[in-house]
């Protein structure tokens, strides 16, 4: 039978009562002792003290940090493209090579942007941290969505932020329990926090359609009155208050939702199948740097690409839908279809849910009421009225996933669905 505890081993055990930090008992041939700290991701993590005390957290040099940027993958190869887009642009090679360098270069951009946003969330917490993905996480869609605002390309505006939500709910999704199907039969993923995204995506396409039905409900042709001519006349500014206004409303909710899912209910959205320690590759000053410059870049990229948008549809006779719809969301999410893939094979579905599903809610209830907004100030009337068929295949596109995550469990074949839905859909918009 062991002896009883002395004293300060009792303390040693049950910690200080008047403080809520805890310390635990190690044995005496530890070199150091160990402090439990909150992680990024709402686990716990032990971290090495030094000599008086203080959590040892070696930060990554300046250097260091940019090479952990610069080599963090193999879409980084492209980065090449980046001065190629200024060399096209400033030297006149034609709408055809800045639209495809400029394309070509927003991916690695895209790619970096992540990456920095994730180092600085290490670094930041889980709250504020989140908070910095919620912003940055769509940095790509909003940067192309502002530029093409103020150029007046409202079509394109629409047709990549639809692009990017159909994108994510089914080309990323899909291809993630694909490759989930391709390691496991069948893969589970928390229901409740599943749930709760999926409803906000149904409010986000429900405030789509009510536009839809009032202008289908006011075009009524009065005696010896064109129709169009009508609607632009009387009944356009009806549509751009109530655009306007469910605009505001979506953004209070998409705040309450940052607020459900990094505060109120943040353990919903946590992966308990495994927890482990991340080790920061950059540190916070170089991260937080990274974010602004790689922003600043991508924009000019960005306004490139917008700007050769219409000579390279006609030159190639491509469909502008199609390439808001399709080409422009397939680059800004080239970065998050890889990670959610990637985590779906090492079997982290949270993650991959989170990555795909609410990456589409900042679209839908973020992004887009941003927009509005913003076009309201700058005299741009965007409004929340898209086509019919536009509207139609965003609500089967959310009814199918919904259906397909409601159990909280996912396979291959489930998967193919999603992207068999999303080439549709591209063939649709292709032939339109």
């Amino acid at each position: 039978m062991a002896p009883p505890a002395t004293a300060t081993e009792r303390t040693s055990l049950l910690g200080d009562q008047s403080s809520n930090q805890h310390t635990y008992h190690l044995p005496n041939a530890a070199p150091r002792e160990h402090l439990r700290t909150p992680s990024p991701t709402g686990y716990t993590t032990l971290l090495p003290q030094n000599d008086i005390g203080v959590a040892n957290t070696a930060a990554p040099s300046t250097v260091d940090s940019i090479k952990a940027l610069l080599f963090s993958g193999y879409l980084n190869l492209l980065l090449v493209a980046v001065p190629l887009s200024f060399i096209s642009h400033f030297l006149h090679w034609g709408s055809t090579a800045d639209f495809i360098i400029s394309f070509i270069a927003i991916v690695p951009l895209a790619s970096l942007l992540g990456d920095a946003t994730e180092q600085c969330a290490l670094k930041l917490g889980s709250s504020l941290g989140g908070l910095l993905n919620a912003t940055f996480g769509n940095a790509v869609e909003a940067i192309v969505g502002i530029l093409a605002l103020t150029k007046g390309e409202l079509r394109i505006v629409q047709t990549s932020m639809l692009g990017s939500i159909l994108s994510n709910i089914l080309l990323v999704l899909g291809c993630s329990f694909l490759a989930a199907g391709y390691k496991f039969k069948e893969s589970n993923f928390q229901v409740t926090a599943a749930q709760a995204s999926s409803s906000l995506m149904v409010l986000g396409t429900s405030t789509l359609v009510i536009p839809a039905a009032y202008h289908a409900s006011r075009l009524e042709k009065p005696d010896g009155m064109d129709l169009l001519e009508g609607f632009k006349n009387k009944d356009f500014q009806g549509l751009l208050t109530l655009s306007r206004g469910t605009a505001i409303v979506l953004i209070i909710c998409y705040a309450s939702y940052l607020y459900f899912q990094l505060s109120s209910h943040a353990y919903l959205f946590e992966d308990e199948s495994e927890q482990e320690e991340e080790e920061a590759k950059m540190n916070i000053w170089t991260a937080g740097g990274s974010l602004l410059v790689v922003t600043v870049i991508t924009s000019f990229c960005a306004d490139y690409l917008v700007g050769a948008i219409d000579e390279f549809a006609n030159d190639f006779s491509i469909p502008k839908a199609f390439i808001g719809l399709i080409l422009l969301p397939i680059v800004g999410n080239a970065a998050e279809h890889v990670t959610s893939v990637w985590m779906a094979m090492k079997g982290k579905m949270e993650i991959t849910i989170g990555v795909s599903v609410g990456s589409s809610i900042q679209i839908a209830v973020g992004v887009i009421p941003v927009l509005v907004i913003v076009g309201w100030i700058i005299g741009q009337d965007l409004t929340l009225f898209f086509e019919n068929f536009e509207t139609i295949i965003l609500f089967v596109s959310i009814f199918l996933v919904n259906i397909l995550i409601t159990d909280g469990k996912s396979n291959w074949l489930e998967g193919l669905m999603l992207v068999a839905l999303y080439f549709i859909i591209a063939l649709a918009f292709w032939v339109s």
